[in-house]
């Protein structure tokens, strides 16, 4: 078993003596998807911890979306179960870049992408291509595209 997945359940087992339900619901949901993805496809395998950390990210952001969705429905009670849920997968993942860090990154992959001969907004995918392994998991692929394309708008 994965470190990471070892953790969530010795949580999930610590979250349910301490009678934490959000935190308990949160990560029964976690595991529920990791073991769901452990079993689709052809024959089941154990994921790595990259891979249960992209279960774990692919769940934070249906909590944001969900507490966006019911904030616009008006239903505030809802979106602040789903943020709260938001934030303890949020412990799991990676620190998240910030603005200015990102911009950073993404100013050395349009000079290198500037180098290799792209140019112009056309040089997005060229510029995303190199910007994304360096990002991994640290920032919302929304939040790295509209930098990207600021970065290429400005140079």
């Amino acid at each position: 078993m994965t470190t990471l997945k070892s953790k969530l359940q010795d949580d999930l087992t610590a979250a349910i003596k301490g009678r934490d339900e959000l935190r308990a619901a949160t990560l029964r949901m976690t595991l529920t998807a990791i073991t769901k993805e452990e079993v689709a496809g052809a024959e089941a395998r154990e994921l790595s911890d990259d891979e249960v950390q992209k279960v774990i990210t692919r769940e934070a952001k249906k909590r944001r979306e969900a507490a966006d969705a019911f904030e616009q429905a008006g239903r505030a009670e809802s979106a602040e179960r789903e943020r709260a849920e938001g934030e303890v997968l949020a412990a799991y993942l990676p620190q998240q870049l910030g603005d200015e860090e990102l911009a950073a990154l993404v100013a050395e992959a349009v000079a290198e992408a500037k180098a290799g001969g792209a140019e112009g907004p056309r040089a997005m995918g060229a510029v995303m291509k190199i910007v994304n392994p360096r990002v991994a998991g640290r920032a919302e692929g929304g939040r790295v595209a509209a930098a990207v394309k600021r970065a290429l708008a400005e140079g």
